[in-house]
């Protein structure tokens, strides 16, 4: 395989991860980004997403010399051989996403991207954006490919180099092949397929995830209402080759900066072509009740009353291992048991200090055993593997209640028994 001329658009998550690992593969990869403070940042290798791998994946890079950061897409294409679009597509009015990036980007570089280069989308962007870049792009001597991404926050360097499929769709079959090219030492499956294909599939998977989610939590709550264990029962039906272990964790809702918007873009397309995607519905539906049970469950826990109650949460961010706290079930959570009198302490190992807008609702310390202090009770919403290994008999010392609602099923009902502790977790009988 022949090493390439990649410029990458956009410095983000998907963008300095993308960028990093084609450069790890022996590419010559340049990062394009609107912020000089990044720009700067990132050139001296200090990389501020909690992701892990990339921090050293972007120091090898610039070392090697195959890594470089500039400020604006115009300097990054001039000599480029491959294009990766790699800007925010955010939730638009109606969820519907929000394309301004892409077509930005497209208007600053069309006269100067050079003859025969091939630009890719790796944002995650609607059915038939592909043949809308390349009208804009007016530029016959160009093909545009769409390549989605599938990296989960918190492993993404992991995701990237260990694919499980690359998808590429294109309506030129050799600029597919040229962008397939790039992975060749992966030696991963490739589906080479139409774009519109291509663009289908990532909202096809992570809306597949999204109802597998909804249809755990669902089953959680009938597990409670049968007496039956839903660890259980996800182990039974996980071993099931046809079904699998992964996302059957039940939990207070699914969240991040992909599931909901991408459930929310698919039902917009649906719907333009007139399907009433009622499964979808239902998924984004169950996904919304199963906030507000949660709430319930903790109201109960606390004697049938959150006004004027202290809470402790362990947890904001949408999951362990990222700082990510976009569209996060922690914080809406949080939101409502504020609207019912509760006052919340919280700690997550993601998050160093109150974020503006986003944490209003809670006081954030930097302490998991600060937040235990004078609480009625203790809320697990974030499944960080230090939360397992706290001190549960002086957390015990420390709360005012005794009760500690697991929403992620996260830690040992046994420990917390022996610590004096009363366990309450989702799906499952309580442990006093």
């Amino acid at each position: 395989m022949f090493a390439r001329r990649i410029a990458v658009v956009g410095s983000g998550y998907v963008g300095l991860t993308t960028g990093a690992c084609l450069a790890s593969l022996g590419h010559r990869v340049i990062c394009a980004d609107v912020d000089p403070d990044k720009v700067d940042r990132l050139s001296a290798g200090r990389v501020s997403i909690l992701e892990p791998g990339l921090s050293e994946l972007v120091a090898e890079g610039l070392a090697a010399g195959r890594l470089e950061f500039v400020l604006g897409a115009s300097k990054a294409v001039l000599d480029a051989e491959v294009v990766f679009m790699c800007v925010p597509t955010p939730m638009g009015v109606g969820g519907a996403a929000d394309l301004v990036a892409v077509e930005s980007v497209i208007s600053e570089v069309r006269d100067l991207l050079p003859a025969g280069c091939v630009v890719v989308n790796k944002s995650t962007v609607p059915v038939g954006t592909a043949e809308r870049m390349h009208q804009l792009l007016n530029r016959p001597d160009i093909a545009v490919v769409s390549n989605p991404e599938f990296l989960r926050e918190g492993s993404a360097v992991h995701d990237f180099l260990n694919p499980d499929r690359i998808v590429v769709g294109s309506s030129a079959q050799d600029a597919a092949e040229r962008v397939a090219a790039l992975y060749a030492r992966l030696g991963a499956p490739t589906v080479l397929t139409d774009a519109p294909s291509a663009e289908l599939v990532k909202y096809a998977a992570n809306c597949f995830l999204a109802m597998k989610l909804s249809y755990v939590n669902a089953i959680a709550e009938l597990s409670e209402r049968l007496g039956a264990n839903v660890a259980d029962v996800t182990e039974g039906i996980g071993y099931d080759r046809r079904i699998g272990q992964a996302f059957l964790q039940p939990g207070p809702g699914w969240g991040g900066s992909c599931l909901p918007k991408d459930t929310h873009a698919l039902i917009q397309a649906a719907d333009a072509v007139d399907f009433d995607f009622m499964l979808l519905r239902a998924t984004i539906d169950t996904n919304t009740r199963q906030r507000q049970r949660i709430v319930t469950k903790i109201r109960e826990a606390c004697g049938g009353s959150l006004d004027g109650v202290r809470l402790g949460l362990l947890g904001l961010t949408f999951k362990a291992g990222t700082d990510d706290l976009r569209d996060s079930p922690a914080l809406a959570v949080a939101e409502l048991l504020r609207e019912e009198g509760a006052e919340l302490t919280a700690y997550d190992p993601g998050v160093a200090h109150a974020v503006p807008g986003v944490t209003d609702t809670v006081r954030v310390v930097d302490d998991a055993y600060e937040v235990a202090k004078g609480a009625a009770g203790l809320v697990l919403l974030t499944e960080w593997p230090e939360f397992r290994t706290l001190d549960w008999a002086r957390v015990a010392s420390l709360l005012e209640g005794r009760v500690v609602v697991d929403t992620r099923n996260h830690l040992d009902p046994d420990v917390l028994r022996r610590a004096g502790l009363s366990w309450r977790g989702v799906g499952m009988q309580p442990v006093d």
